[in-house]
């Protein structure tokens, strides 16, 4: 089948297929997904004068099948900006024509105009092709262990 791929950046249309992928990695991945007034949300967190997120989609013969999302964080060892990658999904009957490499493109790209050195990121240990796909790409992983905290909401006076 012949592919006319596109990969751009994230615009205010595409935040309905945004959510619609973002179910599928969710599913993909085992994990529980929620709404949460996602849409709205995105919208300030992609398109303020100061965003929070940044973020591309894949466009293949005008669906958009694929998102990858990051933000850009601190670490106070190197005491340096890196770039964390929070999501890269790309739909099943879209892998293996290049997306993934031109996300990573677009990466780089991304790191290099703001003189980022490096991008963090996890993936669950059994997404083993996005881990051989991630090696592939020249990453190298680290055991870690994730942990979340959740913060109760402020008690009223």
């Amino acid at each position: 089948m012949s592919m006319d791929i596109e990969v751009r950046s994230i615009r205010q249309a595409d935040l309905p297929h945004l959510l619609r992928l973002c179910r599928r990695h969710a599913e993909y991945e085992a994990a529980i997904w929620f709404e949460n007034n996602q849409i709205e949300r995105w919208s300030e967190a992609l398109f303020s004068t100061s965003p929070d997120l940044f973020g591309w989609v894949a466009e293949a013969n005008g669906r958009v099948c694929g998102f990858m999302t990051v933000t850009v964080d601190y670490a106070t060892w190197n005491a340096a900006h890196f770039s964390h990658m929070d999501c890269l999904y790309i739909e099943d009957e879209y892998r293996g024509y290049g997306i993934g490499r031109r996300f990573f493109d677009c990466l780089d790209a991304f790191c290099r105009e703001r003189n980022i050195g490096h991008v963090q990121w996890q993936t669950p240990p059994d997404n083993q092709l996005g881990i051989g796909f991630y090696q592939r790409m020249g990453a190298t992983n680290k055991p870690k262990l994730r942990f979340f905290h959740t913060v109760s909401p402020r008690e009223e006076a």
